[in-house]
Parts: structure tokens; C-alpha cells; sequence
């Protein structure tokens, strides 16, 4: 019986591990800028055509390579980092594993030409299907360009599996700004289809910020700098009016590595704690530095994914560092213990308690409420406190007072949602509304004839935006209210590829987005619920939902933005509604298909039967 177990071509081995490391374009664009920064690069220009799938290609001034080791980059586990397992523990630069040339070259056609400074001559190694096809001397400057084409040509599963180039654009750039943030002293250019996207001039952290994330940031960064035995803190946080609705502009660098921390992150936001809403999420742009022996960067062949020897006090001090740096600069509330003058004035404080003031405090009705029955503060009973009188809470009052005006008559007690059955998805016998009662300014207690509803009032309304953005955008185009005069939008550059991606889709629902002549973004129109005034800002929070878009499902572009724009304009928690607000809602809840969840799952409102209260006390 023959042998069933063998060694995998080396090609075969290659293509499996490259599907690890090389996962997309942007992945590969990270592997590159690296190695060059490695290199000690102080320019690093970064091409790509076609969204990286036709031509990616890294051009740096760094110190080059011989032709041997030229040759010799492209095998697997060959590399200039590392000589002994000891070397592991205390890793300095950003490449180590000696897998990205290696896994380069097994999808893509790469084209090498590389000289050192020593050189006369320079190197071309020509590489496809993980075989060198062409060695041979060539003229070129100091330092290296290495170009990958026709990325995965060879595995064409991989390539059907790849994103529109506007999504596979956002990545890539997602890798560069990564790149560049954590070298703000080396100079950074990219180009997409020969048009210049980013020129990153070198200089000092904050001025790498200001000219990735845009001018706005420029007063609106506070300083960082915190300096331990164990490790150094230092970057930038946004004050609290940069907050946003969604996780946006966070970067974590760990000696100089881009990293992914929810367990640092979530630091970030308790030292926050109390200045910005908690569905709110703070700017930050944070630099770690500490011993590369309380680090373990091989978890995950990104290196995005590391560990600390001990993450409690990693935690810790950078909570510390921004509550300080916060306070610094006079951004945290801080309490006044001193005594104010004006209180010594005060009667009570300058004269005397005489015998017959205490008698009538003491006899007084509301010192009885604090020191009897051993209570903090005593509330007589009334004669409606009691459970038994929990019916009353439920009818309608003889004092309760209604709108007058003709244009509220329907706010008001009896309103009827519906008189006729409804077939399909909709409800059927839905009973008579009595009155509508807000509660925490986040529900909706809407009373029947058999018991109660009990509507969340966001949920909702989610609901109905998003029935009535998915027919706009499937059927029909829904009506815009033109600007009186052009609104201008500032945008980053990965925003604006992001906009331009669905700008089709958000003229269905009603947007009118045009460019000016130095192609800058204008707002001529809007949909017609769009508050007057909030139209800059309804388009910046639409863009940043929909850039950080749960991944966990699979959704359409288009259904991915109905459900962003209908979660964007929704009637917020913490909202005040009268009789006239709610009972549209309510209307237009029922009117949906189906108004009994929202878009994400969970239930728009749950009904209580008659009977529901009474055997909650056993009754």
C-alpha cells in the first residue's frame, strides 16, 4: 500500500501561506511600505492603477540591496531582522517573519530594481508563481522599487472575491495613513491611476495628523506626554467636541506598530468617562514606547494583534496620561473646595439660631420627612399610592388638559390607529389607542382598550425611515429641498473616495452632491426631512456610520446605507415628543410592512395584555 502522505510543492506552499498575509491589495501595500521603512527610507512613494489589482508599486531612497540578497528576499522565511530565537523578544523594526516578498511573489508578476549607495550598478530580478524568471544588472538609483502586478492572477477565487475599487481603495489607503502616522519624519506620496492623492511633506507628529485627518483637527488636538521607568506615552487626543457617534479617527502605535486594542481602547473612552456622551467615541492618536521584551508581536502575521506582559499596567498608565493631559489643559471639570465669600453673608451662616427658630424648624413638616421612620427622606402615602390603585394610572383623567387648536384635535384621547384590517406582513385587529404617555423621553406607553404598548420610540422610527429610504432607493426617487445657497463640504481624502462610491445611491434618497471646479464637494440638496441648517453634519455622521458599518453581516452597498441613513435621522433617545409627534409615529409605525421589529432585530414595541399587571402581583 503506498504512502499517502507528501510534501506540498514549494508554489503550492507558497500560495497557502500568501493567503494569509496577503489577504487583499492593501494587505500587500502594508508589507511594502514596511520593508521600505525598514530599509531606512526617508521618501517613499507608493502607485497603484486600478485599485492596486493592476500595479502596486513601492518606490524609497533606503539603503538597498546586494544582487544575492536580492535574490534571496523572495524566499520563504528569508530575512535581515532576526538570526536567533533570542531575537524574537526584542524586535525593533516592522517585518521579521520573512513571509511578505515570499508571498508577494506567489500572486503577482513582481519586478525588483534595487542599488546600494557603494554600487555602481544596480540589480533587476524579475519573479512570477514564486519562480525567478530574469537576474541581471541594471542602472538605478539608491534604493528600491519593487512593483506587483496583476495581483492574484494566479489564484482567480481570490481575485473574483475582491471589492469594488472604491471599497479596495479605502483599505489601502486605511494601510498608508497607518504607515505614515507612525513615521511623520520620512515623506510619504501616493498616487492612484497616475493622480496624486496624498503628498505627505516629513515634520513633527501633529503636522502629519493635521494633514491626514484635515485642518479642523489643527485646535482641536491636546498634547499627550507622559514619561515612566516602564514606558513613555506621548501623541494627541481630540477634545470632547470631536467626538463622534461611531469609532472614527483612533490610532494606537506600539513602538511605532499600528496596533488593534479594544482593552486599550476602552481605557481611552473611561478616562473620557463624563465628557463625552457614552454613545460617543473620543479622537486619539497615541504613541507606546517600551521595552520590545514586554511585547509579543508574533501573535498574527498582520502584527496588528499583540500582547503585553502585563496589560493592567499598560492600562493604567494610559488612562492616567489622558486624564492628565485632560486636565492640563483645563478640558476635565474639576472640583472647587474653596468656600464661596458670598456664603458668609448669608443669613443663616452670620446670625444666630435662636430657641424659637429651632422650635419652628423642628416642628416644621419637611424636618419631620427627614428624621422620622428612619429614612433619608419620608413621602407620606397618598391615596393612590397603594398597588391597588394602579388601574388609575391607566385613566384618562377628568383634569388632564388637550390641545384646543383644530390642527391637535387628533393628539388626543380615542385616536384610532386603525379602522381596517391590514393584510400581508401587517398587523390585523390592532385595538383602539387611548392616550400616549412618554416616559424617560425614550419610550412610548401607548394605552388600549385590552392593555398597553410599551414603543421604543428610536426603534421605531428606524423602522419607518428605513421602509421609506428602501423604496426610494428600489423604486423610486424620493424628493430632494433644494439648498438656497451651496453648502461646501471638507472631507478627507479617504472620505471623499468613500462619497464618490455611493453618491448614485444617496441621489436616490434625495441628495444633490456636486463637485466645483477645484473639485471640491457641494451640497445643493437635501432630503426633505433633513433639519435646515444640519446639512454638513447629516452627510459627515452618514459617512462615518457607514465606514464602520458592522462587518458581521453581509450587506449590499445600497442596504447598507438605507440602514445608516435611517439609524442617522432617527428620533433619538433622550428626546422630548408631545401628543402630536408621538401619535405620527404611531400612525406610521403601523403603516409600515413591518412594523413589529427594526432594521437591526430587535423589537419596536411589546404589547401588555389587560390581565399582564394583574398577575404581576398575583392578583
Amino acid at each position: 500500500m503506498s504512502n499517502t502522505i507528501h510534501l506540498l510543492p514549494d508554489h503550492i506552499a507558497n500560495q497557502i501561506a500568501a493567503g494569509e498575509v496577503i489577504q487583499r491589495p492593501a494587505s500587500a501595500v502594508k508589507e511594502l511600505l514596511e520593508n521600505a521603512v525598514d530599509a531606512g527610507a526617508t521618501q517613499i512613494q507608493l502607485l497603484v492603477n486600478d485599485a492596486a489589482k493592476a500595479l502596486i508599486q513601492v518606490i524609497d531612497n533606503g539603503k538597498g540591496m546586494s544582487p544575492e540578497d536580492a535574490s534571496m528576499a523572495f524566499e520563504r522565511h528569508a530575512t535581515s531582522k532576526i538570526r536567533q530565537i533570542e531575537d524574537l523578544f526584542r524586535i525593533s523594526t516592522m517585518g521579521f517573519r520573512g513571509e511578505a516578498l515570499a508571498s508577494v511573489a506567489a500572486v503577482s508578476q513582481v519586478e525588483l530594481k534595487t542599488r546600494r549607495a557603494e554600487d555602481e550598478l544596480g540589480c533587476l530580478v524579475e519573479v512570477e508563481n514564486s519562480k525567478v524568471i530574469r537576474q541581471e544588472a541594471c542602472t538605478a538609483a539608491v534604493g528600491t522599487s519593487i512593483s506587483m502586478k496583476n495581483l492574484f492572477f494566479n489564484v482567480p477565487a481570490r481575485r473574483n472575491f475582491l471589492k469594488s475599487n472604491a471599497a479596495e481603495m479605502r483599505h489601502i489607503m486605511d494601510e498608508f495613513i497607518r504607515v505614515a502616522m507612525a513615521n511623520p519624519e520620512i515623506f510619504f506620496s501616493l498616487k492612484s491611476n497616475g493622480q496624486e492623492v496624498y503628498h505627505l511633506e516629513a515634520g513633527s507628529r501633529k503636522q502629519r495628523i493635521v494633514q491626514i485627518l484635515g485642518n479642523s483637527y489643527n485646535a482641536k488636538l491636546v498634547s499627550v506626554s507622559e514619561e515612566t521607568d516602564y514606558m513613555n506615552i506621548s501623541g494627541f487626543i481630540g477634545k470632547p467636541d470631536t467626538a463622534r457617534k461611531t469609532r472614527g479617527d483612533q490610532y494606537f502605535f506600539v513602538n511605532n506598530r499600528f496596533i488593534k486594542s479594544a482593552y486599550l481602547n476602552h481605557a481611552v473612552n473611561a478616562a473620557f468617562e463624563g465628557l463625552i456622551a457614552k454613545d460617543s467615541f473620543p479622537s486619539y492618536v497615541l504613541y507606546i514606547d517600551l521595552d520590545p521584551g514586554q511585547v509579543d508581536i508574533n501573535v498574527h502575521p498582520t502584527k496588528q494583534e499583540i500582547k503585553f506582559e502585563d496589560e493592567k499596567i499598560v492600562y493604567a498608565f494610559v488612562q492616567a496620561a489622558i486624564k492628565h493631559a485632560l486636565a492640563q489643559f483645563s478640558i476635565a471639570p474639576s472640583l472647587d473646595f474653596s468656600l464661596n465669600a458670598d456664603i458668609q453673608g448669608l443669613d443663616a451662616v452670620s446670625k444666630p439660631f435662636t430657641s424659637n427658630q429651632k422650635d419652628a424648624a423642628v416642628s416644621s413638616s419637611l424636618y419631620k420627612a427627614f428624621s422620622q421612620k428612619h429614612q433619608a427622606h419620608l413621602i407620606e402615602p397618598s391615596a393612590k399610592s397603594e398597588l391597588k390603585s394602579w388601574k388609575s394610572f391607566f385613566e384618562p383623567s377628568s383634569q388632564d388638559s388637550f390641545p384646543s387648536d383644530a390642527s391637535q384635535v387628533n393628539a388626543g384621547t380615542d385616536k384610532q390607529i386603525f379602522e381596517e384590517s391590514y393584510t400581508g406582513n401587517r398587523l390585523l385587529n390592532v385595538p383602539v389607542i387611548q392616550q400616549y404617555l412618554q416616559v424617560q423621553q425614550t419610550y412610548i406607553i401607548a394605552t388600549t382598550e385590552k392593555g398597553f404598548l410599551l414603543v421604543h420610540q428610536q426603534l421605531a422610527h428606524e423602522r419607518i425611515l428605513y421602509e421609506k429610504y428602501s423604496l426610494a432607493v428600489h423604486s423610486k426617487q424620493a424628493p430632494t429641498q433644494k439648498s438656497l445657497f451651496p453648502i461646501p463640504l471638507e472631507l478627507t481624502v479617504s472620505d471623499k473616495v468613500l462619497l464618490d462610491e455611493i453618491l448614485p445611491d444617496l441621489q436616490l434618497i434625495g441628495y444633490q452632491i456636486e463637485r466645483d471646479d477645484q473639485q471640491e464637494y457641494l451640497i445643493q440638496g437635501t432630503p426633505a426631512d433633513i433639519t435646515a441648517g444640519n446639512e454638513k453634519h447629516a452627510i459627515e455622521m452618514l459617512i462615518e456610520q457607514f465606514k464602520h458599518f458592522s462587518s458581521d453581516v453581509k450587506f449590499s452597498q445600497r442596504e447598507k446605507l438605507v440602514r445608516c441613513m435611517a439609524k442617522q435621522q432617527s428620533i433619538k433617545s433622550g428626546t422630548g415628543m408631545d401628543e402630536r409627534e408621538m401619535t405620527k409615529l404611531i400612525d406610521d409605525l403601523f403603516s409600515c410592512n413591518t412594523p413589529t421589529i427594526s432594521p437591526s432585530g430587535a423589537p419596536t414595541y411589546i404589547e401588555y395584555k389587560g390581565n399582564y399587571l394583574e398577575q404581576l402581583f398575583n392578583k
